[in-house]
């Protein structure tokens, strides 16, 4: 489990397709330090486990599950990405709880003034409401308005800086995992 907290902002070194998977190396001296081979990291948004721990970078694998929910697929050397070590019990809480499930991608519509919007398939955003949360690539933020394609976002000085989310620009494609409890409540109303 997550919070939704960037820790680290890490860069990419390697992604190379290994048949069906994508591994991973990330340089991320701070998170690497604090990580050992099994642990779970949220890499952009997404829970993986660190295969490979070695001076600074981390290495992971992803699946073909994890490269067709998310936008993993399209990293390459030099990509920023936001790392967020897994909640270890008694650590204060606080974003919101993240799962690292990523539900999909969604993609910047526009950045700048106040606020940053984001289109989401149709599906997601039936469990997004204006005052809740969302992760954003594994940022924890809370939805400030939202119409029929997608939703806002209000990202303060900070968030833009210690995240990768300062350097989005529109068409831009993102991890979204909308609030665990949405999902829980959708399908028992469904039911």
């Amino acid at each position: 489990m997550f919070t939704g907290i960037v820790r680290e902002v890490g860069r990419v070194a390697v992604a190379e397709r290994r048949g069906d998977t994508l591994r991973i190396e990330v340089d991320a001296p701070g998170t690497a330090a604090a990580t050992a081979v099994g642990d779970s990291v949220a890499v952009a948004g997404v829970c993986l486990t660190a295969v490979e721990v070695t001076h600074g970078r981390l290495a992971f694998d992803a699946v073909g599950e994890t490269l067709a929910r998310t936008n993993l697929g399209a990293l390459a050397p030099g990509t920023p990405v936001n790392l967020e070590p897994a909640l270890r019990a008694g650590e204060p809480l606080g974003g919101h709880y993240v799962q690292g499930h990523v539900d999909d991608v969604g993609r910047v519509r526009s950045t700048g003034g106040d606020l940053t919007w984001f289109d989401a398939p149709p599906g997601l955003l039936r469990q997004i409401v204006e005052k809740g949360s969302v992760a954003v690539d594994g940022t924890s933020l809370t939805v400030a308005a939202l119409d029929d394609a997608g939703f806002a976002v209000a990202l303060i000085p900070h968030t833009l800086a210690a995240t990768t989310l300062g350097g989005l620009a529109s068409g831009d494609p993102v991890n979204l995992e909308t609030d665990v409890l949405a999902k829980y409540v959708e399908k028992l109303v469904k039911r």
